[in-house]
């Protein structure tokens, strides 16, 4: 992690329209093109932002059927990259007092286990002990059968209440969308407003993202839009993938359901990082020292691997990572049209004609960690199976 006085103190540089040196745009350029090529996607979108300048590309086409090319602006599924706006959200509503971290869930849901013992914070931060639905059969087998369907927040808490507690409140961490859902549903109870028009008031407008929506249950996409594939659902095979674009996004609600844009991105990834326009300095202190364990764990909203911080995103047919590389004031963004895994995955599924000779990573991944070696900053991503 860089210095948190330093990283609170920087100015924003994400509007940064100087471009990056000429060698550093080629070599960063070379990069991406190599690591395209090893990746199961039809195209990418890649841009960095630093105090020395902005690059921007992109590789491979938006949609197979008509060749149309990728192209910077186009809008993607963001998947989990949602889930640091949410914990945003609820981070400044306790700023203004209208709750507090340490609150139980139980306070504003009924019905979930231990949840006069579960508090927001370890809903955050995923130590909740509360399962994921998406790990649920309830919740899967209905949506690989009917993408279409459209799923409310309560019905994706029951599919996780289900399945609960994994484990005491606090003892560990557990990745679960259904603490996401929860967080939603406060936010909601706490404002009396939908979280789409809380998102715009007290995120969007103020960083001024101008393509960054909140879809709800609508499966459309604003143009332009890459269309996306994935090997998830019941008709899909390893030779065919299917193309999700459409898919019904209202599963994902708080904790996957936004759209956005590579500049967007690119602006959110440093707010993210350092506050700027989204936190007071208390409260984004509080956030850049709350990973656990610090150096490569998960925190309030967003985790950190080695002093970069972010997120990554996958939805059925797109995949995304969003990291601010605390050390160096750099903010990387990948997006791909794709969320299909490629490598030695023992798990995850892969083309049939997958030479499984890499580590095992979704294309996003692989894409932002070839680059973030070329910035001279490794991100050495998790192990994915």
């Amino acid at each position: 992690m860089g210095d948190v006085d330093d990283v609170l103190a920087r100015e924003p540089s994400s509007q940064m329209t100087e471009p990056l040196p000429e060698e550093l745009t080629a070599r960063l350029d070379a990069t991406a093109r190599e690591a395209f090529e090893q990746v199961p996607a039809p195209g990418a979108v890649v841009g960095v932002v630093s105090p020395q300048g902005r690059w921007t590309a992109a590789y491979g086409v938006a949609d197979p059927a008509t060749g149309e090319p990728m192209e910077v602006g186009v809008h993607t599924r963001i998947g989990s990259v949602t889930k640091p706006f949410t914990a945003t959200l609820v981070l400044q509503l306790a700023e203004e007092g209208r709750l507090s971290l340490e609150d139980p869930i139980g306070d504003y849901v009924e019905g979930i286990p231990n949840g006069e013992q579960i508090t927001l914070r370890q809903l955050t931060d995923m130590t909740s002990g509360v399962a994921s639905y998406t790990r649920s059969t309830a919740f899967t087998d209905r949506f690989f059968a009917a993408p279409e369907t459209v799923f409310t927040p309560e019905e994706l808490v029951a599919a996780g209440v289900s399945e609960s507690p994994l484990f005491a409140p606090g003892e560990r961490f557990d990745y679960s969308n259904t603490n996401y859902i929860l967080l939603g549903l406060v936010i909601e109870q706490v404002t009396g407003d939908p979280v789409g028009q809380v998102l715009e008031e007290k995120i969007f407008e103020p960083l001024e993202l101008e393509n960054t929506l909140w879809p709800g249950d609508s499966p459309e996409l604003p143009e332009p839009y890459a269309q996306g594939f994935t090997l998830q659902g019941d008709t899909t095979t390893p030779h065919a993938p299917d193309n999700a674009t459409h898919w019904n996004p209202s599963w994902g609600y708080t904790a996957g359901d936004l759209i956005s844009d590579m500049d967007d991105l690119l602006v959110y990834g440093q707010a993210l990082g350092t506050g700027h326009g989204l936190l007071g300095e208390q409260a984004q202190r509080e956030r850049l020292t709350s990973f656990q364990p610090p150096e490569s764990g998960y925190g309030l909203g967003f985790g950190c691997i080695d002093g970069w911080v972010g997120h990554t995103g996958e939805l059925p047919g797109y995949n995304t990572t969003v990291y601010y590389d605390t050390t160096t004031d750099t903010t990387v963004v990948v997006q791909v049209n794709s969320d299909i895994a490629s490598g030695d995955c023992p798990e995850s599924p892969v083309l049939a004609d997958d030479p499984k000779t890499l580590p095992c990573l979704s294309p996003a991944t692989r894409i932002f960690a070839e680059l973030s070696t070329t910035l001279g900053h490794t991100f050495t991503p998790n192990p994915q199976r």
